[in-house]
């Protein structure tokens, strides 16, 4: 049995290496090569947070004030949890510091310190999506789609810069929507999104 274990790990963390270094090295391209360090880079996405803060706060009022607060907390949470649980409980270092890979890793960015296992900006950012598409989808509908595909941008920006592998985005995304839709549940069920200008 550990045999087995042992084979399907070592498997699996050569077809992590295999598709990081398809999607680092090999699909590339000089578009993704300006726009995914950007992607990546929290500065340029603070209008749209300050957007969404006054969206809700002015068409909302204080259930939009609890919305903000619901927010906050699905960020805090998935930041603090993939750090503290899974960044230093497996302590899995970075395809830009790993000495086997030293050489072959295309570097678009400066490479953090620390582990990267899972990916935070992963986790971050479709916890964020999924409490978006959770709260605003009988508002927007089809249109909350968006969310997915830009926290799913910025998380394949982490494996193209070259800071993550993309099992670290799997499962930091997959934390993010579990923490989604546990804030997301939890806002609807005591305040809820009905109409704008309803409090």
């Amino acid at each position: 049995m550990f045999l087995i274990t042992g084979t399907f790990w070592q498997k699996l963390i050569q077809l992590d290496r295999e598709l990081f270094t398809l999607i680092n090295s090999k699909w590339t391209n000089p578009v993704f090569d300006a726009v995914a360090p950007l992607l990546r880079n929290s500065v340029y996405w603070i209008p749209l947070y300050l957007f969404l803060i006054v969206f809700v706060s002015v068409n909302f009022k204080v259930k939009g004030l609890w919305w903000i607060v619901f927010f906050v907390v699905t960020v805090g949470l998935t930041d603090m949890i993939g750090t503290n649980v899974f960044k230093y409980g497996f302590e899995r270092i970075r395809p830009c510091n790993n000495a086997e890979l030293a050489g072959q890793v295309r570097m678009l960015v400066v490479c953090p310190s620390g582990f990267g296992f899972t990916s935070n900006h992963a986790a971050n950012h479709f916890g964020m999506a999924t409490f978006l598409f959770i709260t605003f989808w009988h508002l927007f509908r089809k249109w909350m789609l968006l969310a997915f595909f830009w926290a799913g941008s910025i998380a394949y920006a982490q494996i193209y810069v070259g800071v993550h592998y993309p099992t670290d985005i799997i499962c930091g995304a997959l934390l993010g929507m579990i923490f989604g839709i546990f804030t997301g549940s939890l806002f609807n069920k005591f305040f809820g999104l009905r109409h704008a200008g309803k409090t």
